[in-house]
């Protein structure tokens, strides 16, 4: 039997973080990860940094050999998600108070683990705290011939394939499978999307959707919408495609095929019924403290069924520690309003309403609107696509939210949060003074187009 105070199932995020900040408060921890190729949790290893880091390269994908540039960038890839696997590993492992375990865990009970080693031995962990930070795992749809061919790829083992696809098909539009195909079409794949709906970017206001697709469509990305998958077939050299669209039968003969039609929480072999701990088809059920139904059982991240982004999981952290040695008055409810960012070729970075929702809404505002291109940076990084654009409230002045296709949205959107979180009012955005050459002084011109 190994015990410790606090036992953290899962490598993650929210994890990590909070295992090294009580270890540092001097308390024991044991954490457990299945896998030694998680250790930092999905965005290190999976997700968020392979997929940036393949971007990136794509985007430097001018010159030479496709291939070739390619498999340079899923060399690289590797390079940098392996060392930052091992220094997240160090910084967990190297405190004194701390054991990490590479096993299987499962609950007993609700204070006892069973984990299961790769060699078959097995240890007894008992913890008076468990957190559950196991993440989220592809969702793989129900479709004749998909488990069994050998041309499918999730969103995480295509990344690991080394040979450039020659045509690329995506099952599902959402974002994670944008990202993928604006990345493989930079690289010089062709790409098709097939989506089930009927709307691009439904979840966006039109104007953006509409600038979004006809970018992509200028790299060849096609789209095909109110397709149902009906068969997936291998034949030599790639898999051929049978949907139904719009009541015809239509196939699509391609290489590879990007199963992207979401994730769910990892929750199947946790025996978290053996625990009590409830859970629902989201993931594991939580309070506004992330705590679950038993008392010493807590969920962060991706398992427990909420926004599926790394600084969700971060802020999990901080609320729950805030519980164990703070005042315990962080909840969920700071994070109702958080940005949300589509890393594609060019960014897209949102927060708040955008003008189609103030409308539906019957929400009074002003709006400041700006072509990309009359951004000076925009001009020096070489990529003047899109525009920024924002919203008011004419009798508060606080910002009540932005929409931002450019060039570096993702770090732009960050300084809008703040001013949201903090209420501050519009206008000391337009008159702070930015330094010069940069992107963030576009709001002198953005926030004084209000009207």
């Amino acid at each position: 039997m190994i015990t410790a105070k606090n036992v953290f199932i899962g490598f993650g995020k929210a994890a990590k973080t909070l295992a090294g900040a009580l270890a540092a408060h001097g308390e024991s921890v044991i954490m457990i990860e299945v896998s030694d190729k998680m250790y930092g949790g999905t965005c290190i290893n999976v997700a968020c940094i392979p997929t940036k880091t393949l971007l990136t390269s794509s985007q430097n994908n001018q010159l030479g050999n496709a291939q070739k540039n390619y498999l340079n960038a899923i060399v690289n890839k590797n390079d940098v998600t392996g060392t930052l696997r091992e220094s997240n590993l160090h910084k967990i492992s190297d405190k004194s108070t701390v054991t990490v375990l590479n096993g299987r865990a499962e609950f007993e009970s609700a204070t006892q683990l069973k984990v299961t080693y790769k060699n078959g031995k097995t240890d007894e962990i008992t913890g008076e705290r468990i957190f559950i930070n196991t993440g989220s795992t592809p969702i793989l749809p129900n479709i004749p011939g998909l488990q069994e061919s050998k041309f499918v790829k999730t969103s995480e083992s295509l990344m690991d394939q080394r040979r450039l696809p020659t045509h690329l098909a995506i099952i599902g539009g959402g974002y994670i499978g944008l990202e993928f195909a604006s990345i493989y079409a930079n690289f010089g794949s062709k790409v098709t999307i097939l989506d089930a709906g009927d709307k691009f970017m439904p979840r966006d206001e039109r104007e953006l959707a509409t600038e979004v697709k006809q970018n992509l469509a200028k790299k060849d990305v096609q789209f095909e919408f109110n397709t149902q998958i009906d068969q997936i077939e291998d034949h030599a050299g790639g898999a051929r495609i049978s949907f139904t669209q719009n009541g015809q039968a239509r196939q699509l003969s391609v290489d590879t095929i990007l199963v992207a039609t979401g994730r769910r929480a990892n929750i199947d072999h946790l025996g978290l019924d053996r625990a009590g701990v409830e859970t629902n088809h989201r993931g594991v059920v939580v309070n506004e403290h992330l705590q679950t139904n038993i008392k010493n059982i807590w969920a962060m991240g991706d398992v427990r069924g909420g926004a599926q982004f790394t600084y969700i999981s971060l802020d999990d952290y901080r609320i729950v520690l805030d519980q164990l040695v703070g005042e315990g008055k962080r909840t969920l409810a700071e994070q109702e309003l958080v940005p949300h960012v589509v890393f594609l070729d060019t960014p897209v970075a949102t927060i708040g309403l955008n003008e189609e929702q103030a409308k539906a809404q019957n929400v009074s505002y002003k709006v400041g609107k700006i072509a990309a291109a009359s951004v000076p940076k925009t001009h020096v990084l070489g990529n003047t696509t899109g525009y920024l654009k924002v919203l008011v409230s004419p009798d508060s002045h606080e910002i009540l939210g932005a929409t931002l296709y450019c060039e570096d949205s993702q770090e732009l959107i960050n300084t809008i949060s703040l001013a949201m979180h903090q209420h501050i009012h519009y206008e000391v955005l337009r008159d702070q003074i930015y330094s010069h050459l940069t992107m963030t002084e576009a709001f002198n011109d953005l926030f004084s187009a209000i009207k």
